[in-house]
């Protein structure tokens, strides 16, 4: 056995091993190939004079004609019962999730809070009195399910990080269905100057209509991370809604690996300038599943960031990704910054990723705005390159994916959550090769 395949535990193991990965990262290092970002000069020239507005759009914009307001409502009967053929349920298979379309008597859902003392840790129960608890006053459902699960749901789970409360460890929230369908509702409200981390983790078996709710006051730093691990036939459809402060800062990450279909549609508005928002995304579809994001960041005050990263795997048959990003800069929005990154790697025959990344400006004074999207197979390429090396077949492939998300979980930034992330990674991989 040569120094380039030693076993684990063997001289050069260790020394390999480090090579092997500093090879896969220069694959996949920033600014190389897939892993193009931002470009390094902002983008000045824009056919708009200073100050103007487009009156259009860009990318699925609406021409000539003035933008429409993204429809909202908290009655669901305002939105209807939806046939598959909107705009916002195209891609969906709508024949999975029918019960979620309709009001139904919930079940059992088990919340576990984990908290360190400093964290104001509430259940409020409904229905909700206007201006009583922070319970929507956030979210403004876009769709029926959002607006079935405010309208119905029975308890709300509400976290108050304290003003300038800077916690050291991270709040973790475990969901646990019951196999029963199910509403649900989180409140997280951190408070100006305030720092804090949430993990809301779901597990088990459930169908379930959820929103989630992110206040994050002026100055303030919050990391929210929703990871869906749940059985093979949980059915869960969710709404994030954030509105950031002045000068505040919303790292938010949605990892789905598991379930049979998850929907998961984040939110972001912009409370006062100067804030920040980065939005990131990582997903492993398995046969059969159904794993989409619709996006919305709307900017509407001036000089306020954004950046988006989402990254998913494929593999096997009707394996099914759907990414929708939207990012519209209001005629206000002067100097926005915004970004939206969007890749996808199939790695078998069969499966399907949709990506669709929607930009619509309406002011000519922007930093810079842009965005790209980008589906493609496994590279045969890559994989030669790492095995003229001396690394196996399996561990190149495996070294190649694991490159491929490593920038994601590192932007993340939850140190509980790596070794899990990596670890289920590679269980995915482990499981096709089987």
């Amino acid at each position: 056995m040569s120094a380039a395949q030693a076993a684990p535990g063997q001289p050069g193991a260790g020394t390999e091993h480090a090579q092997a990965t500093a090879l896969a990262g220069e694959l996949f290092a920033p600014g190389v190939g897939a892993q193009a970002g931002p470009p390094a000069r902002p983008a000045k020239g824009t056919a708009v004079p200073p100050g103007a507005s487009t009156a259009g759009g860009h990318s699925h914009g609406p021409g000539d004609r003035p933008l429409a307001e993204r429809f909202t409502s908290t009655d669901p009967d305002a939105f209807g019962v939806p046939t598959g053929r909107e705009e916002d349920w195209r891609f969906t298979p709508l024949r999975r999730l029918r019960d979620l379309l309709q009001p139904f008597e919930p079940g059992r859902l088990e919340v576990e809070v984990e908290a360190p003392d400093q964290v104001e840790v509430r259940e409020v129960a409904g229905p909700w009195v206007d201006g009583a608890e922070p319970v929507g006053s956030v979210l403004a459902p876009a769709d029926r399910v959002s607006a079935l699960a405010l309208q119905r749901v029975r308890r709300a789970q509400v976290l108050t990080v304290p003003k300038g409360t800077s916690l050291t460890d991270p709040v973790v929230i475990t969901v646990r269905g019951t196999g029963e369908p199910a509403y649900g509702h989180v409140v997280i409200d951190v408070e100006p100057f305030a720092e804090a981390a949430v993990v809301v983790d779901h597990v088990g078996s459930a169908r379930l209509a959820a929103n989630m709710e992110l206040r994050v006051g002026d100055g303030a730093s919050l990391t929210v991370v929703s990871v869906q691990d749940w059985a093979d036939d949980a059915v869960h459809v969710a709404a994030h809604a954030a509105l950031v402060g002045r000068d505040a800062r919303l790292r938010h990450a949605v990892v789905t690996l598991g379930g049979d279909l998850v929907r998961v549609s984040p939110t972001v508005r912009f409370a006062g300038p100067g804030g920040d928002a980065e939005l990131l995304g990582l997903s492993f579809a398995d046969a059969g599943q159904h794993q989409e994001a619709r996006l919305y960041v709307d900017h509407a005050v001036p000089h306020c960031r954004s950046r988006v990263l989402y990254k998913s795997a494929l593999q096997g048959r009707d394996a099914h990704t759907v990414w929708i990003g939207d990012v519209r800069i209001r005629p206000d929005a002067l100097q926005t910054d915004t970004y939206e990154l969007n890749r996808n790697l199939l790695l078998t025959d069969g499966a399907r990723a949709d990506s669709v990344p929607n930009l619509e400006i309406e002011t000519g004074e922007i930093v810079g705005a842009g965005h790209a999207s980008a589906t493609g197979r496994f590279d045969d390429l890559q994989l030669f390159y790492l095995m003229a090396r001396g690394i196996p077949a399996d561990e190149a492939r495996r070294l190649v994916v694991r490159g491929f998300f490593a920038d994601v979980i590192s932007r993340i930034g939850v140190p509980v959550l790596t070794e899990r992330l990596t670890a289920a990674i590679e269980a995915e991989l482990a499981a096709v090769a089987a």
